[in-house]
């Protein structure tokens, strides 16, 4: 354990600070593919029983039409989050007619790519924004790529944090630029150890053949419909079938809040030639935003994001240039098919121990071999986490995955059992232990569970998969929500589709205008 790290706990262990630990925030993301009966992607509008997908806080899409996004508010304890999650699946259960939520990360079979829905949110000019910059994504990666899901962990420290550790270290920026810094670095880390996560928690290692489209690929056949690697943990977080080389070198830095921001800006704000040629419309029709490398900050694909909640109609980029970094977006973990709500309590435990030791250790700036170095040892592990005997690149040198996991479970120990000291219990050390199992014994990894299921059921991928979703149906069926519950969530979306209405009763000016005051508040940023 570092010096630095040693002070840092012992600093936040003393009673009068002790507290601080249990007001960390957390906040769930969750998307999952609507499908048939048959386990065939959902052609259908999104519901209009669950309000606009435009205004709701809670029940959103992303991509897909079919691509539903489930957001939790934040809480102090993770279970609640999950409490929340779970009421929000429930309500959608109520309202899907026939439907299913696909269980894992991957999806099923899909229909043709032009028969792939995009997602809509009305007439409004930010609906016709949120629209077209999907159609630039189709263009871009092709919608099979955007049909994928995953799970997004939002995590803070509590801001009264920060002054303690600046004063501690004697650090003179300001308190915004202390903070920033601190998540910055606390991204450095995750970077270096976020490998970590694709061996603990990657559930994809197979997937639909049909997904690849025809393309050349270097996956084994499992059957005669299922492509997998044998040692993989998550092929949805390899470079499988992301063929973007716009992208391809943007590498922003995190070595500082602004060189970060000046990467995205100039992403954004940067023609890339094949998509000038294709140019923003089409027979009068808008295909994409603009012709840059990413049309909006959104667009960059990346692990781990450094968040600052938005006012209305202020831009990421615009927030945390003027406000600072506020929260972390964790965007690597797999939904794992076995659990009904994709997450449960163990990894969410597990989950914030981790990130405090990615914010607490020491974290110096990432030279061009250790970045090179931190992406590969994640694409290693996300491609054969599980072969025995596996080594990744530290500081020049190799080291076997099992030794360096080791390790960082031994000094993430110490987060666990600070966290049971605030909250009380033993359940981030439980969570702990139940890691420790997964190293020493490979097989209770989610990826070699499906794999182990796979290959004793005689079932594709898609059978599997979609037998996970029914069960996942029937758990949440069978227990229907209170008559209070319900009838909050019918209030929240009526309330929605009552503030798309006014959205769009009040739009006012073309749409090209407002694409261009759009792109604008970006250009204006630029010369900060």
């Amino acid at each position: 354990m570092s010096d630095l790290l040693s002070r840092r706990l012992a600093v936040l262990g003393e009673r009068a600070n002790l507290s601080l630990l249990g007001q960390c925030l957390h906040g769930i993301e969750r998307e999952c593919l609507r499908v048939d009966p048959q386990g065939e992607l959902a052609l259908t509008d999104h519901p209009r029983a669950l309000g606009s997908a435009l205004t709701h806080p809670q029940i959103t899409t992303d991509y897909s039409e079919a691509l539903v996004e489930f957001i939790t508010p934040t809480h102090v304890d993770a279970a609640q989050t999950l409490d929340e999650l779970e009421k929000v699946h429930r309500y959608a259960y109520s309202k899907l007619d026939g439907e299913y939520l696909w269980s894992p990360s991957m999806p099923g079979r899909l229909p043709p790519e032009e028969v792939i829905p995009i997602a809509r949110y009305g007439d409004s000019n930010i609906g016709r924004l949120k629209h077209v910059y999907r159609r630039g994504l189709a263009v871009r990666y092709g919608k099979t790529m955007q049909c994928i899901a995953g799970i997004h962990y939002n995590f803070s420290l509590p801001e009264a944090v920060w002054p303690l550790l600046q004063g501690l270290e004697g650090d003179t920026q300001s308190p915004r630029d202390y903070q920033s810094a601190r998540y910055i670095a606390m991204i450095r880390n995750f970077r270096r150890y976020s490998w970590l996560l694709m061996y603990l928690f990657g559930a994809a290692p197979a997937l639909d053949g049909n997904f690849l489209r025809g393309r050349p690929h270097q996956l084994d056949s499992l059957d005669a419909d299922t492509l997998f690697l044998p040692w993989a943990t998550s092929l949805r977080m390899s470079d499988l079938g992301y063929q973007n080389n716009a992208q391809a070198g943007l590498t922003p830095c995190y070595n500082s809040l602004d060189s970060y921001l000046d990467s995205l800006r100039q992403a954004v704000s940067t023609p890339y030639p094949p998509y000038a040629a294709i140019g923003t419309q089409r027979n009068g029709e808008w295909v994409q935003l603009n012709t840059n490398i990413i049309q909006i900050e959104n667009e960059y694909y990346s692990s781990i994001r450094p968040k600052r909640v938005t006012y209305t109609g202020e831009r990421p980029l615009q927030a945390l240039l003027s406000r600072g970094v506020q929260y972390v977006e964790v965007r690597c973990l797999d939904i794992d098919p076995y659990l009904p709500l994709g997450i449960d309590l163990a990894e969410a435990r597990f989950l914030d121990a981790f990130l405090l030791y990615c914010a607490l250790q020491d974290s110096p700036p990432m030279a061009g071999d250790e970045c090179r170095a931190s992406t590969d040892n994640f694409q290693r592990v996300v491609k054969e986490g599980r072969r025995p005997g596996l080594r990744l690149q530290r500081g020049g040198q190799a080291l076997e995955l099992h030794a360096w996991a080791g390790e960082l479970l031994e000094r993430i120990g110490a987060l666990s059992e600070l966290l049971d000291q605030v909250q009380g219990g033993d359940s981030h050390r439980s969570a702990l232990a139940a890691q420790w199992a997964k190293l020493e014994n490979p097989e209770l990894t989610p990826s070699a569970r499906v794999l182990a299921d796979l290959r004793a059921s005689g079932e594709s991928f898609v059978q599997f998969a979609l037998r996970q979703s029914r069960a996942h149906a029937e758990y949440f069926r069978s227990k229907p929500m209170s008559a209070a519950e319900q009838a909050h969530f019918d209030a929240m979306a009526s309330q929605s589709l009552t503030e798309q209405a006014e959205l769009e009763a009040a739009s006012s000016g073309d749409f090209d205008t407002f694409v261009a005051a759009y792109q604008a508040s970006i250009l204006g940023l630029l010369s900060v």
